[in-house]
């Protein structure tokens, strides 16, 4: 099951099986003619971020926002896990206890989602630890060559 949610105001939830009910050929690379109930309509994807679920689609002439959320989307907002994104990150934490071989940035740094901040080795495997928000690095605490703990403050945001 998908929910759907266009121009944040009116939400759909199509089964998996919705696409059966239509028509669909891609005309070009992008675009789409599609005939639902003797309806016909033409279709571009004007803008398209697959992580985030989220699209900007031309519908006969008309821009609309969509947004997507699957079952496991919906899962994680009914356990109040949902929106992780849009949380604010104060400090990156060591995901597991490691060895700090290179500290990619410095403080003042703005960063970006992904970008990489910290390799960390652990079990013999080097580990990029990366942005898990966009942000400015205020503080870095740890240090290149020191051994730290799971959970320990790596750096603040």
């Amino acid at each position: 099951m998908l929910k759907i949610v266009v121009n944040s105001q009116h939400t759909f939830e199509l089964n998996e099986n919705a696409a059966q009910d239509l028509d669909l050929m891609e005309t070009h690379p992008g675009i789409f003619h599609i005939l639902k109930d003797n309806h016909s309509y033409n279709v571009e994807v004007v803008k398209a971020d697959y992580a985030e679920k989220t699209f900007t689609v031309k519908v006969n002439g008309q821009i609309y926002e969509v947004k997507a959320q699957d079952k496991f989307d919906l899962l994680l907002q009914q356990l109040g896990m949902g929106n992780g994104s849009n949380k604010q990150i104060k400090d990156l934490k060591a995901p597991m206890p490691g060895l700090i071989l290179d500290i990619k940035v410095a403080e003042g740094q703005s960063v970006q989602k992904g970008d990489p901040l910290i390799i960390l080795e652990a079990m013999k495997m080097e580990n990029i630890i990366k942005a898990p928000a966009d942000g400015v690095v205020k503080l870095i605490k740890a240090k290149k060559g020191e051994t730290v703990e799971k959970n320990q403050i790596l750096l603040s945001f």
